[in-house]
């Protein structure tokens, strides 16, 4: 039979060193929030004061630093970036025509006609309509 291997006792030194290394790390890359907000992505839902409240609404101070946040998360992409920040929002991302458009010139101008039947059934319609509005 293969002969067990007896278990290497702890190196506590050792342990204290990866320990250490571990906080190190930790408080390296660890940033502590003192401000605390409301979350602006979240939809929120503001309660009236109290009706028999002595207190005023106009002691109440605005927070200018929020409200800016709060407009910024509920401004549309393109107003918030200059390009698109994902491939699907690059579909309709420039609405702006590439030409302008020009009803005289009949590459691009293409107005509905009207032919021998749209003719026949638009008369066919407005028939229709009159009789059953006479009813």
């Amino acid at each position: 039979m293969a002969a067990q291997k007896e278990p290497v006792p702890l190196n506590f030194v050792h342990q204290n060193a990866i320990l250490c290394e571990t906080i190190k790390k930790e408080q390296k890359h660890q940033k502590l929030h003192k401000d605390y907000r409301v979350n602006p992505f979240k939809k929120m839902h503001v309660l009236a004061g109290k009706p028999n409240e002595a207190t005023a609404e106009e002691d109440a101070q605005e927070d200018d630093q929020y409200i800016n946040i709060f407009k910024k998360a509920r401004e549309l992409p393109t107003e918030k970036y200059e390009y698109p920040q994902t491939e699907s929002q690059s579909y309709g991302w420039f609405t702006t025509p590439l030409i302008d458009s020009d009803r005289s010139d009949i590459r691009l101008h293409h107005p509905r006609k009207m032919s021998e039947v749209t003719k026949y059934m638009d008369a066919a319609w407005r028939l229709k309509e009159q009789s059953e509005n006479m009813q």
